[in-house]
């Protein structure tokens, strides 16, 4: 990565961290060369600043961080676009596990999509070996996936090229691949998918790649990839659909996701189900009050073609459960109730398990992802029925959308399956330090860190 560099030289850069408290401990006991310059800068001394320290030849010689209390992972993520460029290190006063975390903090900071516009150049930071560098790079790498493919256009990433990115990973990991492709998801038993996608150009298809010990427990994930969403024939207006590109983000964190597993030889039979289409609009769509019978057998009523994407999990979910899995979790862009319930930078799960859900909260908070739960309430259940089949794809109501989204898709979960649902914004709408405005992965760091608990001490 451009923004690391292997060890520390005699022309790198010392970064040192300071509480406030920390600081002004020091001036008040003593004032060397580095707090006088400091001071003399005549900026306030608060968690987020930093200053450029020169020595006695005006050279840049180290660089002040004043921290919260409670070290962050993002206490230097700005720094990459905010330093000169060179070489920098971290203060070896700094614990393994802070550097291990500022480390992380720092290459997501210098994350640029750099495709079609020319970026900065990033500083670069000592990668040290003390670290556990395959976590590391693994997390900086998954995270790096995620945005880049959430970040492309509509016209670079349609089906097809969810695909082509699909079989690169595999090749890069020896996984198999193999997708259903058009009207072979009718012949293969996926009509919800299918119909979702036939009104396009781009071949609406189910992409599955599968790697690991079949010895090992079964992990399914599931991400949902429409790679544009105009709504079809229920369509969106100019604003809603502006920022449909987006809504391959589920799809995106299974593949970031599962490059994380991969990366890390994590002791999982892991199998991935994409199904990816573009809702279009044409002669062939399909309509409000058509009434199809999903793979699972059940028959879905469609109230609103813009609920198209639980529709198209909802056929690559039967299929995974029908595999007996140990966990399952699929991502999905599904409502913006879910933005209405939380904002956009909280990610909203689901799941029935309370063990789950606690390692997750757990996990979360220990890597700083902002996840919450909401309920699977049952009695919003009403709200599916359907006067001539098994249920609607969409509530009547507009009330508890997260929730009725999530309890369509546990229709077609297995009972007694231990299901993680996630709904996410998958997209910084401002810029914060480390999560620059774009694409995002929410939650996938709170999922790796919970499935290295799970899995992981069987290394």
């Amino acid at each position: 990565m451009d923004c690391f560099y292997e060890s520390a030289n005699e022309d790198s850069i010392l970064i040192t961290l300071f509480t406030k408290a920390e600081f002004d401990e020091l001036t008040n006991s003593s004032l060397d060369s580095v707090t006088t310059w400091i001071l003399s800068s005549n900026r306030s001394i608060q968690p987020g600043n930093h200053y450029l320290v020169p020595d006695n030849e005006g050279k840049l010689n180290q660089v002040v961080v004043i921290v919260d209390d409670n070290l962050s992972l993002w206490s230097i993520a700005e720094l990459p676009f905010s330093l000169p460029s060179g070489n920098y290190f971290l203060a070896d006063t700094i614990s393994v596990e802070d550097r291990e975390k500022l480390t992380i903090g720092w290459g997501l900071g210098s994350y640029q999509f750099s495709k079609y516009k020319k970026t900065k150049e990033s500083a670069r930071l000592s990668f040290a070996s003390d670290i556990d560098q395959e976590t590391v790079l693994a997390i900086i790498n998954s995270t790096q996936i995620v945005r880049d493919l959430i970040n492309e256009p509509a016209n670079e990433m349609m089906p097809e090229h969810l695909s082509e990115a699909t079989q690169k990973m595999a090749a890069k990991f020896n996984a198999s691949f193999t997708e259903i492709v058009g009207d072979n998801l009718i012949k293969d038993n996926y009509p919800l998918i299918h119909a979702v996608g036939r009104a396009s150009e781009n071949q609406p298809r189910l992409i599955k790649l599968e790697w690991g010990n079949p010895e090992h427990p079964l992990l399914c994930v599931a991400g949902k990839g429409v790679c544009f969403d105009s709504g079809g024939l229920d369509i969106k207006s100019a604003a809603g659909m502006r920022w449909m590109k987006k809504d391959m983000g589920g799809a995106a964190h299974a593949l970031g996701l599962a490059n994380y597993i991969m990366q890390t030889n994590l002791p999982v039979h892991l199998q991935v189900a994409i199904p990816a289409v573009e809702n279009a609009i044409s002669n062939n769509a399909y309509r409000p009050g058509d009434v199809i019978v999903a793979r699972s057998g059940k028959s879905v009523e469609i109230d609103n073609t813009d609920a198209e994407g639980r529709l198209v999990l909802a056929d690559a979910i039967s299929e995974l459960c029908d595999l007996k899995p140990d966990l399952l979790i699929d991502y999905a862009t599904l409502t913006g109730a879910a933005r209405v319930a939380l904002g956009t930078e909280v990610g909203v799960f689901f799941s029935e398990l309370d063990k789950t859900s606690h390692g997750l909260y757990s996990s979360a908070k220990a890597s700083e992802d902002d996840i919450w739960r909401l309920p699977l309430h049952q009695g919003y259940k009403h709200q599916l029925k359907s006067n001539i089949a098994d249920l609607v794809n969409c509530a009547s109501s507009g009330y508890g959308g997260a929730i009725t989204a999530a309890l369509f898709l546990q229709s077609f979960v297995s009972e007694n399956c231990d299901w993680v649902h996630f709904d996410v914004m998958a997209y910084n709408m401002r810029s914060r330090a480390g999560r620059p405005k774009g694409g995002e992965a929410m939650g996938l760091r709170s999922v790796c860190n919970y499935l290295e608990k799970r899995y992981g001490a069987n290394k």
